[in-house]
């Protein structure tokens, strides 16, 4: 990783450790809700490109009853670039796991899931990007529950963990 101070000022502002592990807590929280199972940490690794992209969040569905695999057919644009965009984002959500670790929003389990925490004090987020990103992670979190095998979403997206 690049010294703080050397990263790009847009850089710096968007994969900032503090939102990368708000993105993995509030997608392992959702995940958490939905199924009553942690989530596995891996998964976090796809979670920041899906929201963090914009024109992916925006083609997000609005609930969780669209299928992964349609939605991933239906989007062909979008997955074919999604290898990329997760490769370049693999240093940033490592840097904001161990920030939400050090910062008790993330927990790992003894069996490898992760377990997220945000602060019932904490302002929420209400507009801008930072929020559609937060909402969005929930909303994946979610849908990363209707998958059997966490190995499937990978072998979907076309990236292995």
């Amino acid at each position: 990783m690049r010294a703080w101070a050397d990263r790009p000022r847009e850089a710096a502002a968007l994969l900032n450790p503090a939102l990368m592990a708000v993105i993995s807590a509030n997608g392992a929280i959702q995940y958490e809700r939905q199924s009553s199972q942690a989530m596995p940490w891996h998964l976090a690794f796809l979670i920041a490109p899906l929201v963090l992209h914009k024109g992916t969040r925006e083609a997000l569905p609005r609930d969780t009853r669209t299928h992964l695999s349609t939605w991933i057919t239906d989007n062909a644009v979008i997955r074919a670039g999604f290898p990329q965009r997760a490769q370049a984002l693999t240093e940033h959500v490592r840097e904001g796991l161990r920030f939400g670790m050090a910062n008790r929003m993330l927990t790992v389990t003894g069996d490898g899931g992760l377990l997220g925490t945000l602060a019932a004090t904490a302002k929420p987020i209400k507009a801008g990007d930072a929020a559609q990103i937060v909402r969005a992670s929930g909303l994946v979190g979610k849908w990363f529950t209707r998958v059997d095998q966490p190995t499937t979403l990978f072998a979907l997206f076309g990236v292995a963990p």
